[in-house]
C-alpha cells in the first residue's frame, strides 16, 4: 500500500477550479516531485494533503487523499490535528516569513515537540535536531532569533521543526526559493541524507527541473491544474514526451554550455476559469494542431510507466 495516494483530486476556489483530476502515488521511503511554473496548482495540491486550505473558499468536489489508506478528506478535526505535523510535516518556501520573528528558534522547535512528542520537549532534543540538520554550534544557536541566521540556516531550522514530530511524510514546498545556487544544492543534499537516515517519504514541490534529478524517484509535471506528464524521474528527464516538459528542460542552465542561449516559454499560465477547452498548453505549444483545442486531452500511456497528456507526444 502506498504511503500517500491521491485519486482524481479536484479543488475549487468558489466558482474557479484550480486543481483538476490530479492523481499520484508515493511509496514509503521514496521521493515524488511536482514540477511546474507558478500558478499551476502545485502548492494548492500540497496544502490539501493535510487539509490546510481554508474551507470556504476552497472545496473538494471530487477525489480522495489516502494517507496509509485513510481518506484525509473524510477525517474529523481531531484526526486532522493528529496527522498535521505528526504524520505529515511541511517545509514552506521563504523561511523568513514562516518563522516567528520575536521567538527564539529553540522555543519554536520546542513548540512542535510539545504538541506531538511532549516527553522530548527539552533543550537536549532541540540541540539534537539542530545538529541533525547541520547547524553549527547548536547549543548557542537555539537562543538566536530568526533574523540572526542566514537564509540557508533559517531553512535548516524549518526542516528541524518539521522533523521534530518524526513525520512519515515530509512535504517540501519550494524549499530552495530565494537561496543562492550553492545553498540550494546543500538543502537538497540535506533532504536526501535525512531521508536515508530516517526512512521518510518526501513530496518535493519545485519549479526547477534541475533540482529533481538529484533526489526524486518519480516526477509529475503540472500545468494549469493538471499533471501533463508523469513517470520515473530518469525517463522524464532523459526522454521528455510533453512539449511543456521539453520547454522547461530547455530553460535550465547547464554547466559547460557557455554561450548557449536559454529558451523561454512564450505567454503565461492561464488563470483558473480561463482554461482552454482542449489542451491547456496549446496556446503556447510549438507543436499544437487545430484539433488540440477541440476537446479535453486524455492520457497517452506510451509505456507502462511513463504517461503524458498529448496525443502527438511521440510524433
Amino acid at each position: 500500500m502506498p504511503l500517500l495516494e491521491i485519486r482524481n483530486l479536484r479543488i475549487d476556489f468558489g466558482a474557479h477550479r484550480v486543481v483538476d483530476e490530479v492523481s499520484l502515488s508515493l511509496d514509503a521511503g521514496k521521493t515524488y516531485s511536482l514540477v511546474g511554473e507558478s500558478g499551476c496548482g502545485k502548492s494548492v495540491t500540497a496544502l490539501s494533503i493535510a487539509r490546510l486550505l481554508a474551507t470556504p473558499p476552497a472545496s473538494h468536489p471530487q477525489g480522495q487523499i489516502l494517507l496509509e489508506g485513510h481518506d484525509v478528506l473524510s477525517m474529523n478535526p481531531r484526526e486532522l490535528q493528529r496527522i498535521r505535523g505528526g504524520h505529515v510535516g511541511y517545509v514552506f518556501q521563504e523561511p523568513g516569513a514562516s518563522l516567528n520573528p520575536v521567538m527564539r528558534i529553540g522555543t519554536q522547535i520546542r513548540e512542535a515537540l510539545t504538541r506531538h512528542r511532549p516527553h522530548f520537549a527539552n533543550d537536549a532534543e532541540v540541540i539534537r535536531l539542530l545538529r541533525q540538520v547541520g547547524i553549527p554550534a547548536p547549543e548557542t544557536r537555539l537562543k538566536d532569533y530568526p533574523h540572526q541566521l542566514s537564509g540557508g540556516m533559517q531553512q535548516r531550522v524549518m526542516i528541524a521543526m518539521a522533523l521534530a514530530p518524526q513525520p512519515k511524510l515530509l512535504i517540501a514546498d519550494e524549499p530552495t526559493t530565494a537561496l543562492d545556487v550553492t545553498v540550494q544544492a546543500q538543502i537538497i543534499e540535506l533532504l536526501r541524507d535525512l531521508q536515508q537516515q530516517l526512512g521518510m517519504s518526501i513530496l518535493l514541490i519545485t519549479h526547477n527541473l534541475g533540482l529533481v534529478g538529484d533526489i526524486a524517484d518519480r516526477v509529475g509535471v503540472m500545468y494549469a491544474g493538471q499533471i501533463v506528464e508523469e513517470g520515473q524521474t530518469r525517463d522524464v528527464l532523459q526522454r521528455p514526451r510533453h512539449p511543456y516538459t521539453r520547454a522547461l528542460l530547455k530553460s535550465v542552465p547547464e554547466l559547460g554550455r557557455a554561450g548557449r542561449r536559454l529558451e523561454s516559454i512564450p505567454g503565461t499560465v492561464p488563470r483558473p476559469g480561463d482554461w482552454p477547452v482542449g489542451c491547456r498548453f496549446a496556446p503556447r505549444c510549438p507543436m499544437a494542431r487545430s484539433e488540440c483545442s477541440l476537446r479535453p486531452i486524455d492520457w497517452n500511456p506510451g509505456s507502462i510507466d511513463h504517461a503524458v497528456r498529448c496525443p502527438y507526444a511521440d510524433a
